[in-house]
């Protein structure tokens, strides 16, 4: 139970007095950020030292629409004696009417401290050290509030930045409004208080989500520098969101799309999933290529498509990532393997006629040489785990067996664990314009719809076709018998 404040009647007064007023200030602001945009002269946006208060009756929004978990760890955190808030995106989705998935606080507790508190916590990081409350299979992430690097050092306050301004260590702790100043974008620097359930913005967010625009929070290459993947959030935002990149945040992007090549692979690796599956695919693929992105990510095939921006190529990637949000936003299940062996399929077929050429090999060798080169070199940027490699490289050798159906070969390859999606990236091959593989593709899907007994009859109508023909066999001839 939590104690009652017991209040005179002239308390009472005045402090609906201040709420009115605070209502009219608030609602007169937001007036005038909706007329003049969240950034009059289009730059970055700035951290106020007085946010801006949206009261419950503004905002409209319950703790109902929280995780049940979230609002359990800021109640604890509050009774602790800590000040604690829900920040980010869940705010942010609820107040665009979305429901969000994930759910952050920010308190001023270190992660010890909130260690001390709960008995399911787990530290994690060393760029950001983070306290991870477990709630089975659900995950409240919890961060201390972040401050300036100039703050005072101590054991627990640590930053470290490369030569290129990238952050590599950032365990410096501070204030609420140093805190909002190091959020990436406005957006995201909306914080809802457990204490009187008012969002307090302290950049402008509001404003930017009435103004649709994803804007930075500062000088927006210092902020790119200190972390190039922010312009991948970027990007996810604008097209998740329906908005569009503010022109401060957006035209630095380009000429410093090539830092991503300081990011671990692991953590581009992340980055991709989530760029390709939550339904925006096809439109996050566009702005990557448009802003100079996707070099970094996947430099082989961008300049394959470079090469010819209207090609086969760039058609059969366009539609590979047209069906993907048309499966995710049907529910339907998507695997990162097909998705990976698409966008390598090109880089793959460019390097096995290279190696064919050079080392005057069978076409069979010099794919599986190719594989292998192809794979290694694109680890290098996005470090694709081996479960997804190892189904990528059976939907690739599935492709070269596709017109070996005589005898029981077509029955023996349905069997197979990646048949499905290698018979998919065939019927995407065709879709894209390899009109040479239509027949196959037909083939195959009439052989699907068929039992067994019409499977049969299939093949037998295929003859010796799709199948090394049979070896004829001599007679062998009885020795002849010794003339007596």
């Amino acid at each position: 139970m939590y104690p009652h404040i017991w209040l005179t009647k002239n308390t009472i007064a005045s402090t609906l007095i201040f709420c009115r007023r605070q209502v009219i200030i608030s609602k007169l602001f937001q007036f005038c950020r909706q007329i003049i945009g969240p950034n009059g002269n289009n730059e970055s946006a700035s951290v106020s030292g007085e946010p801006l208060v949206i009261t419950r009756g503004e905002h409209g929004i319950s703790r109902k629409q929280f995780s049940p978990n979230a609002i359990k760890v800021l109640y604890r955190l509050k009774d602790g004696g800590f000040d604690a808030y829900l920040v980010g995106g869940c705010v942010r989705d609820i107040l665009l009417g979305q429901q969000p998935k994930d759910f952050d606080v920010v308190t001023n507790a270190t992660p010890e401290q909130v260690k001390k508190l709960f008995r399911n916590c787990r530290l994690i990081g060393r760029r950001f050290r983070l306290a991870h409350i477990v709630f089975g299979r659900e995950i409240i992430e919890v961060a201390t509030m972040r401050g300036h690097h100039e703050a005072q050092e101590d054991k627990n306050q640590t930053s470290q930045s490369s030569k290129q301004g990238q952050l590599l260590r950032d365990n410096v702790f501070g204030s609420i409004e140093e805190d909002a100043e190091r959020r990436d974008f406005s957006i995201n620097a909306l914080y809802y208080s457990i204490n009187d359930f008012c969002i307090y913005d302290y950049a402008n967010g509001l404003a930017a989500i009435n103004a649709k625009q994803i804007e930075l929070i500062g000088d927006p290459e210092t902020r790119y520098r200190e972390d190039p993947v922010r312009m991948l959030r970027a990007v996810r935002f604008a097209t998740k969101l329906d908005m569009k990149i503010a022109p401060g945040s957006e035209k630095p992007i380009n000429h410093l799309a090539s830092l991503l090549d300081n990011i671990p692979p692991a953590r581009l690796y992340e980055e991709t999933l989530k760029l390709f599956l939550n339904g925006k695919a096809h439109a996050n693929f566009i702005m990557l290529r448009q802003y100079g992105l996707f070099k970094s990510l996947f430099p082989a095939l961008d300049a394959i498509l470079d090469k010819n921006p209207q090609g086969l190529e760039t058609a059969f990637i366009e539609q590979m990532f047209k069906n993907t949000d048309a499966r995710i936003n049907a529910d339907k299940k998507v695997t990162p393997a097909f998705i990976f062996a698409a966008l390598l399929w090109f880089p793959l077929i460019e390097r096995t006629k290279k190696i064919q050429q050079q080392e005057q090999i069978s076409e069979f060798d010099a794919f599986a040489a190719a594989m292998n080169k192809v794979l290694s070199e694109n680890a290098q940027h996005v470090a694709v785990p081996k479960r997804f490699t190892l189904g990528a490289r059976d939907i690739w050798h599935i492709q070269q067996r596709l017109d070996k159906r005589a005898g029981q070969r077509a029955y023996r390859l349905t069997q197979q664990p990646r048949f499905k999606a290698a018979y998919d990236f065939l019927l995407l091959r065709v879709d894209a314009g390899e009109q040479e593989h239509t027949e196959l593709s037909q083939w195959w899907t009439q052989y699907l719809a068929k039992d067994i007994n019409g499977q049969k009859d299939m093949v037998k109508e295929l003859g010796h076709q799709g199948g090394p023909k049979p070896r004829k066999r001599s007679r062998r001839r009885a020795p002849k018998k010794p003339a007596e």
